[in-house]
This record gives structure tokens, C-alpha cells and sequence, in this order.
């Protein structure tokens, strides 16, 4: 078994009255590839903010690679956060960038590279990504699944130990869902990076996860192999879930 990653120890994360995540315990392990489901509003989104650190928890302890990311100065959590790539709903590509100065941009101020050893690997991204003659482009000339690519080789030029992913596919148009899907089932094929994933793509979920977690009302209410949950659950509520998306 590869050593423990992430661990959320007893989270709590309120806005105003409503109480988002209820003591969450869980954990990932190195290299695990870990699907978040539940209906809108479970806390999925949340948890992926709270390791961005766009967001901080009202009580408990989260770690990361051993390290706490919360409670933790601000500095800490900066460091623990270079290991961390978030590929959000809306893409969030910079408008008056050129695609590979959106890919570049960060490793060349947050890691210190070159501009020459940046824009080296920005293109082997691209390239990766079906996108390599896309690089002088603006993020306006492309489409929505062209951009959603562009957003994955920039969190992949960060050279993150974890990729989270939020509802990826849910703004792009049905024709450029597959294309999308298909780039993420390679990189998680391919690669070792640690991915946690919030997605109502029930068929991408089975494909590339190692474990499944089902959430209700802030907490994990079962959680097992993609076999188990979408085959054989045992919660009701999982059930109830899963008969209205599939």
C-alpha cells in the first residue's frame, strides 16, 4: 500500500447557517485515484477548495504529504499548495494571455523556472494535450473543450503530487465531453499523479477510479470500489442517487 497523502481529520466547514461538511474524516493514498459523488450542494466542491486553500474549514485538521495545510501559517500552506493542480467547471484561463503563457506563467513566478525551460515543457503539454499549434492562440479563439485543455496542461506544468478536478465536463458543450474525458482516463493511465474528482460522469467515474466516495449532507455515507458502489451499494441513499443519474 503507497503511504497516506491527504487526510481530512474531523472537518467542519459552515457558510452562515448551513453546515457544508460535518466533521469529515477520510483520506487518499499516493497515486489513488478517488471520485467524489452525491447530489449538488453534498460538500464535494468544497473539499477541493479547502485544498486550494480558497477556502479555510471552521474546525478540524487537514494534511498533505504529511505536512498540515490547515490549521497552518500562510506561508506553510503556500508551500503545500505548489503540489496541488485544480482543473475547475469554467476553466479560469487568463483572456489576454496567449494559451502558452497561461501553461508558463506560474511555473515560471510560483517554481522559479526559466522562461526557456517553461515554455519546453508548455509545448510537450500542449502537444500532449492535441493542442500544439494552439500555442499563440488567446483563449477566446478556442473552444470550450480546447480551453478545458489548455487548463489541464497548465495545472500539469506545475508538476503536482495531486490533480483535482471539479465538474470538468459540465460547462462544455455534449459533443466535447468525450474528447475531454478520454485526455483525463490517459493521464490517469499514464501517470502516477494523485487525482480527486468531483463529476457527474458516472461511466468516467467507474473508468479511472480506485475508490468511490458517495456524499449526503457533508459527511461520506459509503465508500468503496467503483464495482461496489455503482453495482451493489448498500446505502439507500446511494441508491436513491445513483437511480436518478445513470
Amino acid at each position: 500500500m503507497s503511504e497516506e497523502l491527504i487526510r481530512f481529520e474531523n472537518v467542519t466547514k459552515r457558510f452562515g447557517e448551513n453546515t457544508v461538511l460535518d466533521d469529515l474524516c477520510f483520506s487518499v493514498r499516493a497515486g489513488q485515484h478517488v471520485t467524489l459523488i452525491g447530489p449538488s450542494g453534498s460538500g464535494k466542491t468544497t473539499i477541493l477548495r479547502l485544498l486550494m486553500t480558497l477556502e479555510k474549514p471552521d474546525a478540524g485538521t487537514i494534511r498533505v504529504n504529511g505536512g498540515k495545510l490547515h490549521p497552518a501559517d500562510e506561508k506553510h500552506r503556500r508551500e503545500v499548495r505548489k503540489k496541488i493542480g485544480m482543473v475547475f467547471q469554467h476553466f479560469n484561463l487568463f483572456p489576454h494571455m496567449s494559451v502558452l503563457r497561461n501553461i508558463t506563467e506560474a511555473p515560471i513566478r510560483v517554481l522559479g523556472k526559466s522562461r526557456e525551460e517553461a515554455e519546453a515543457r508548455g509545448r510537450e503539454l500542449l502537444d500532449m494535450v492535441g493542442l500544439a499549434d494552439k500555442y499563440e492562440a488567446r483563449p477566446a479563439q478556442l473552444s470550450g473543450g480546447q480551453q478545458q485543455r489548455v487548463a489541464i496542461a497548465r495545472a500539469l506544468a506545475m508538476e503536482p503530487k495531486v490533480l483535482l478536478l471539479d465538474e470538468v465536463t459540465s460547462a462544455l458543450d455534449p459533443e466535447l465531453v468525450a474528447g475531454v474525458l478520454d485526455l483525463l482516463r490517459e493521464i490517469a493511465r499514464t501517470t502516477d499523479i494523485t487525482m480527486i474528482c468531483v463529476t457527474h460522469e458516472m461511466n468516467f467515474a467507474r473508468d479511472i477510479s480506485d475508490e468511490v466516495l458517495m456524499f449526503d449532507g457533508g459527511r461520506v455515507i459509503e465508500s468503496g470500489s467503483p464495482e461496489k458502489i455503482f453495482s451493489d451499494p448498500e446505502h439507500e441513499r446511494t441508491r436513491e442517487f445513483l437511480g436518478a443519474v445513470l
